[in-house]
């Protein structure tokens, strides 16, 4: 299977440079499945539904949300009925909304895609390594799926590097999302489990992850807010991991960075 997962598309100019870019990109690049991170598509905090559904239409086969999921409170009701569309796992279980997804290609493949939230600088949330483990319980790679992505948004590298190390080989991926700004370190882990700390986000690069630097720098210098926080408004940089993996087995037999556009070298 042949799947690519696009980082936090930030704000408008970036939604929109993913919309405009997934149908030829599963052309060119025979994607079977493709996951986004939405969590601050609408001007930077949040998703909508409607958003959410012209991603979808585009071809989008997952969305997956983050610490801003709830920013725009008009998805609440959203999520009850769309099943695409996720949050952390480690949400309290009173939460709309799931942090698992199952997948059935036309092919008659499947595809997993689960969320957790990191703790360490974040918010108090339930433990998201018991909360993978419960998730994965019943699931074996390979059998129950030709592919089983694992997101863990979070902010330290450490924390994101055990949840890599605690999944390898029940996985076929373990990436990281939520800094903005994607890592070096792609690679396979012992277990034959792709990993990467995080694969960036879609958003003008020459700004402060994502935003406007002014408003930024003025916050960062001052400590006093100049204005609200708003998406930069330069070319974005399409950010994401391509993965292919092995049918039978479920374990990736390539991954490599993917970028497109902006002012990154492409990937």
């Amino acid at each position: 299977m042949r799947a690519l997962y696009l980082g936090d598309i930030v704000g408008r100019r970036a939604r929109e440079a993913v919309q405009a870019a997934l149908p030829d990109l599963r052309r060119t690049l025979a994607l079977d499945f493709v996951v986004l991170n939405g969590e601050n598509a609408a001007g930077g905090f949040g998703i909508t539904g409607e958003i959410a559904e012209a991603l979808f239409a585009a071809g989008a086969d997952c969305i997956v949300t983050g610490n801003h999921v709830w920013d725009q409170r008009e998805i609440i009701p959203y999520f009850q009925r769309e099943t695409r569309l996720l949050r952390p796992l480690n949400f309290p279980a009173s939460a709309p909304g799931r942090g698992l997804g199952r997948f059935e290609l036309p092919d008659g493949r499947r595809a997993i895609v689960l969320q957790a939230m990191g703790r360490v600088f974040m918010e108090p949330l339930d433990d998201p390594f018991a909360a993978a483990d419960q998730a994965l319980a019943d699931l074996t790679l390979g059998r129950d799926a030709a592919f089983i992505l694992a997101d863990i948004h979070a902010e330290a590298t450490s924390e994101k590097m055990a949840f890599g190390h605690h999944l390898d080989g029940r996985v076929s991926a373990v990436v990281g999302t939520h800094s903005h700004v994607p890592t070096a370190d792609l690679r396979f882990l012992p277990g034959g489990t792709a990993y990467q700390t995080d694969i960036g986000m879609c958003g003008d690069y020459d700004s402060v992850i994502g935003m406007d630097k002014a408003e930024a720098l003025q916050r960062f210098r001052h400590k006093v807010p100049g204005g609200r926080m708003s998406p930069a408004l330069g070319e974005p940089t399409l950010c994401g991991t391509l993965f292919e993996t092995d049918d039978a087995t479920g374990l990736c037999r390539q991954a490599r960075a993917f970028r497109q556009g902006g002012c990154l070298p492409a990937g």
